[in-house]
């Protein structure tokens, strides 16, 4: 369906291809090979721009912001084959090249996987997750990144690593009847802070939030990495 247009309406999406320097970048990341579960996740950057335009880009406020008049907001389009080792090597050194030429770097995955090679490209020394899950597991895959971004574990490829303190690590969201309790003892035994999803419910999510940036966001020049991850059922 064709949307409406309205020049007093600017919608969301609409922006520039990425050449040289912006406030915000767009990066898709579509993983989705060492995925644990069947998934389609690689179709997920080309459909969260397909749908962009159904949304503006006014912020109400107060005071109302329309975010295309205060920020350049960049697209560079997706890094190719993000998988494997010479995959996670073409997303280090992309995240790198973005993050050295904006303020902020929004990589849309794919799986959690991706959530290691950003991590390390946007040289994060802090950790916030919203998810369900722990990330712990041993190996490589969707379910791993936060354990290799504590362990840093270098690849045959000779893949950069950077360690990320785990008492930096905020996990947000975590469900019961989606986890296990070894690797629930895995992050109490790494200091990891756990904030479960009955936290949440409990306390408010801007306590919770507030919480997360000090613990993460703690020390000299601190770069924190967001990961927000969406099951779909």
């Amino acid at each position: 369906m064709a949307l409406s247009h309205d020049p007093l309406w600017p919608r969301a999406g609409a922006w520039p291809a990425f050449e040289g320097t912006a406030d915000a970048v767009l990066l898709g990341v579509p993983t989705w090979r060492t995925s644990l579960s069947p998934t389609g996740a690689h179709a997920t950057p080309a459909a969260i721009r397909e749908a962009l335009p159904r949304y503006g880009t006014t912020v109400l406020g107060p005071p109302t912001i329309d975010l295309d008049e205060v920020l350049r907001i960049a697209d560079a389009g997706d890094v190719p084959e993000p998988d494997g080792d010479a995959g996670e090597a073409r997303t280090i050194e992309r995240v790198r090249e973005l993050a050295d030429a904006s303020d902020l770097v929004i990589a849309l995955g794919g799986d959690n996987s991706l959530t290691y090679p950003v991590a390390l490209g946007a040289r994060a020394t802090g950790l916030i997750t919203f998810d369900a899950h722990f990330d712990l597991r041993d190996g490589v895959s969707n379910g791993t990144p936060v354990r290799r971004l504590v362990e840093d574990v270098p690849t045959a490829a000779g893949v950069p690593t950077a360690r990320i303190d785990p008492t930096r690590i905020v996990q947000i969201g975590l469900a019961d009847f989606a986890n296990s309790a070894a690797y629930a003892r895995r992050a109490a035994d790494w200091g990891i802070r756990v904030v479960t999803l009955d936290d949440v419910r409990r306390r408010g999510i801007a306590d919770v939030v507030a919480e997360a940036v000090e613990i993460a966001g703690a020390g000299d020049a601190a770069r924190v990495h967001l990961d927000i991850d969406v099951d779909v059922c």
